[in-house]
């Protein structure tokens, strides 16, 4: 096989990366922008060891399940890898991928339940991470998302996956940055000012937060006057913010934020509960799907146990266990960011909480130092999963079931071994469309010790 050539194939499935598979001789090729039962030519574009990679040149027989995107930069846009593919599709092979992966790296043998959907397939993303170019002559702001596999940037004037708000406030920087004189940055010279606009937007009231990432340490005038107009030019934002970052990484936010106009968080209401989400706490993007996890946790539970005690590790601002909280005897939470921890606790006020403790620190550290054991533990933690110390410590803690929310398959599975090989009983793993349109899964295991 070599790069350049062009093949005739069927594609297979699709992989945890969303790429189409096919086979060539033997050999694995993966495909972008394919589905399953596609007939299609494809052009290779790179040959390694073990597979090779390739692009469609031609769709000699589309798959049943391939539809027209409804977003017109679908292709050329990194966002919404799947979108070509009909939802309830997409839904069935994100079921699949979750089954594979479990038997493949868990060793288990698990049915798996059709992906529960989300309510929403358009506009239901509220949090948005803009990095911005300038254009060379005229000077013009860009802002949108990567092309796949590159840092070039996509100007996205329309995103269907997202509130309308978003696009118009998107544009209205991109034109007010001129006035201003803002510059974008470089990432090759490490120059420029505005490095990325971030947006909280409330499913609840509608509201926005808007954040500016610059690259500097601290808050010009014109930058002071660019938030200021940001914010008197829409009712619909609640305040506007600039965290520092002059760090050359593709870290999007630096440590440190100052709250220039208005209010520094947005409200948002999830199980009847509102919470105060800043532009550096972590809070689902898709708050009605969340709400569907929240709601099967919250039913196992009320199904299995009255009044139980619960460790809510990895929490963030404490969402899960303050939306547990008027089922349970007592909540503890743990969050190592503070800011998240400062939000929390201000949550409880807001919804007159009175039966939760919350923690600031490492999970891991925590477990090791709590002598209490707890009915449930609920265990969210970031895409790299959990250590093997914080799984044998939470084993320690918990005297009945270890509830395991997951937004990767991959590392999820390879908990859920550990967790098997010492005596666990997996009893349940439920996919969640968190993500539509993109390979992204959202899982709930639930684990009996």
């Amino acid at each position: 096989m070599i790069t350049g050539e062009i093949y005739q194939s069927k594609i297979e499935k699709l992989t945890n990366l969303g790429l189409g598979l096919a086979r060539i001789d033997g050999m694995v090729v993966f495909v972008d922008n394919a589905c399953p039962e596609d007939i299609v030519k494809i052009k290779i574009t790179k040959v390694n060891k073990n597979f090779a990679n390739a692009k469609i040149e031609e769709i000699l027989e589309p798959s049943p399940h391939r539809i027209k995107p409804f977003c017109p930069m679908q292709k050329i846009c990194g966002s919404c890898q799947i979108q070509f593919i009909d939802y309830d599709y997409q839904l069935e092979l994100k079921k699949d991928i979750v089954k594979e992966t479990i038997q493949t790296i868990a060793n288990l043998e698990m049915d798996i339940p059709k992906t529960i959907p989300s309510p929403d397939i358009k506009n239901y993303r509220h949090k948005i991470q803009y990095p911005v170019s300038q254009t060379k002559n005229s000077k013009r702001l860009l802002a949108g998302y990567y092309k796949p596999a590159s840092h070039e940037i996509v100007n996205i004037k329309y995103c269907p996956i997202q509130p309308k708000i978003c696009d118009d406030i998107i544009e209205f920087i991109r034109e007010a940055s001129q006035k201003y004189n803002i510059t974008a940055y470089d990432e090759k010279k490490h120059q420029g000012e505005l490095r990325h606009v971030l947006i909280r937007h409330s499913n609840y009231n509608q509201k926005c937060l808007i954040t500016l990432v610059i690259n500097n340490n601290t808050v010009s005038d014109i930058i002071k006057e660019f938030s200021h107009a940001i914010f008197n030019k829409f009712n619909e934002i609640s305040g506007v913010c600039v965290n520092f970052n002059q760090k050359r990484s593709n870290i999007i936010l630096g440590e440190q934020t100052e709250c220039i106009v208005g209010d520094e968080f947005i409200l948002e209401k999830i199980c009847s509960k509102v919470f105060k989400i800043a532009s550096e706490t972590f809070f689902q993007v898709n708050p009605k799907s969340a709400e569907n996890i929240f709601d099967y946790i919250k039913n196992f539970i009320k199904t299995n146990y009255k009044t139980p005690t619960i460790l809510d590790a990895y929490s963030g601002i404490s969402t899960i266990g303050i939306c547990l909280s008027d089922i349970a005897k007592s909540v503890v939470t743990i969050e190592e960011n503070k800011k998240s921890v400062k939000l929390a606790k201000e949550s409880l006020k807001v919804n007159n909480i009175d039966n939760i403790e919350i923690h600031s620190g490492d999970a891991q550290e925590y477990f090791k130092n709590e002598k209490r054991e707890f009915d449930i533990i609920i265990l969210d933690p970031p895409r790299k999963g959990c250590t093997p110390d914080s799984l044998n410590y939470a084993l320690k803690l918990c005297k009945g079931h270890i509830i395991y929310v997951s937004c990767n398959p991959a590392t999820l599975a390879r908990d859920l071994k550990y967790l098997k090989e010492n005596n666990c009983n997996i009893q349940s793993i439920q996919p969640f469309d968190m993500f539509c349109h993109t390979y992204h899964i959202e899982n709930v295991a639930i684990i009996k010790v």
